[in-house]
């Protein structure tokens, strides 16, 4: 039994529910889109874009924008919004497809033929790397899905994973801007990387790169050894490098929301419920089984009084982690992260805790990610599931399937990467 009992325990449900709803509602692009827009040009402005978001920015960005404009966004499968003038496609992520691929030729054609005078708006969020596809020259859309899948599967992080995308790709790596030109280039990005780094959201179709297809090469060579013989053709040609970081010529790329302002928005809402809280960074990154871990570490010590905080008290992070899945289960990092956290805190009573990602999908599911209890070990047990197993086999969605645990949110329609919160409601006696 939850020693929070019944109604601590809804209670404690509830408040991590309001902490998550609040981190998104703060990065939803009608909260902080607007803000950020650049003046009307003398001439058209032309709005492209791709990612989890990139509906919602254009829905956005038509109430916002005080001229007339046109343009085409690509968004996953469910993520659409009602759009008049921005035409909205869906198509499937995270590994490209035939969709993805034919909105992309419609989107550069958008960009094409544009004079000075013109604005090119370009709407970047996570998802935007599999959502934009134009393979290079020579890499059928099926080599660039099998590297997809198996980089995904490798535990490889963000970076690097769109290090090789982006010299796998024509459009992508700051070409998309090369291709807009001479227009002027305005990106406004929902970040969901480390740092917000410009040259990683999206993979940067719009941002000069700094890797090159030598970094690109290595990678794939140290996750990807089997890669098909048309990718690894094509990062020998001297073709494949993408633009690089001009210092007379600076993008002008715009963040209206991060995993920071997520994460702070949770703060005040914790702090506003009477909390303490602690938080341990937006963009923590690292094998989501080594970064429960680490959070379970933080909590016994919360719990035997050598924190920096006291109960009661919320621990907050975000940040993006990674699975390197070895067995055949159904994961979801977030659902990972929570079943390792389980195994490490083995039932330490007065503690809840959430993970979710802020798109409401985690991974390839349909879930938002989950949340546990002290007694979602003894839960488990009873009905003959071994959380162990379950986590070896990178099984966690089914794991919190057949127990209870799973959040469903649906598509949020903005992306600022993964939210956790643990609550420790009070320190056992």
């Amino acid at each position: 039994m939850d020693l929070l009992g019944v109604e601590g325990a809804a209670q404690a449900r509830h408040v991590l529910g309001r902490l998550y709803r609040a981190a998104v509602e703060a990065a939803l692009p009608r909260a902080c889109l607007a803000a950020r827009l650049p003046e009307p040009p003398r001439g058209r402005t032309v709005v492209v874009g791709a990612g989890k978001a990139a509906a919602a920015m254009a829905q956005a960005l038509e109430a916002a924008w005080p001229g007339p404009l046109s343009g085409l966004v690509i968004t996953r499968h469910g993520h659409g919004a009602d759009c008049r003038r921005i035409e909205v496609v869906e198509a499937a992520h995270p590994v490209p497809d035939e969709a993805g691929l034919a909105a992309t030729d419609r989107l550069v054609e958008r960009v094409s033929g544009l004079g000075e005078d013109d604005l090119v708006l370009c709407l970047l969020s996570g998802g935007g790397s599999a959502l934009l596809t134009r393979p290079a020259p020579g890499v059928p859309l099926a080599d660039k899905q099998a590297v997809t899948r198996a980089l995904l599967k490798s535990g490889a992080p963000i970076a690097e994973i769109n290090c090789v995308r982006k010299h796998l790709s024509a459009i992508k790596g700051g070409r998309l801007a090369e291709l807009a030109a001479p227009a002027r280039v305005v990106t406004l990005a929902v970040s969901d990387v480390p740092g917000d780094d410009p040259s990683v959201l999206a993979s940067g179709p719009t941002t000069p790169d700094p890797t090159t297809r030598q970094d690109a090469a290595a990678i794939l060579a140290r996750y990807v050894p089997h890669a098909p013989a048309s990718v690894t053709a094509w990062l020998a040609d001297p073709a494949s490098e993408t633009p690089k970081p001009d210092p007379q010529r600076t993008p002008d790329f715009r963040i209206i929301a991060s995993p920071a302002l997520a994460i702070e928005a949770a703060k005040r809402a914790a702090e506003a419920l009477g909390y303490a809280v602690l938080v341990l960074g937006p963009y923590l990154e690292g094998e989501a089984r080594e970064v429960a871990r680490a959070h379970a570490g933080v909590v016994r010590d919360i719990l035997a009084g050598k924190g920096p905080v006291q109960a009661p008290c919320v621990v907050l992070s975000g940040g993006e982690t990674t699975v390197t899945v070895r067995g055949p289960g159904r994961g979801g990092r977030n659902a990972e992260f929570l079943l390792a956290l389980a195994v490490e805190l083995d039932g330490t009573p007065g503690v809840e805790a959430l993970a979710c990602d802020t798109d409401g999908i985690d991974g390839s599911e349909d879930n938002a990610g989950a949340m546990i209890g002290p007694d979602v070990l003894a839960r488990a047990a009873a009905l003959g599931v071994s959380a162990k197993d379950r986590l070896a086999a990178n099984d966690a969605h089914s794991f919190f399937e057949a127990v209870g645990g799973l959040v469903f949110t649906g598509p949020t329609r903005t992306n600022v990467n993964d939210f956790r919160a643990i609550l420790i409601e009070r320190t056992p006696a």
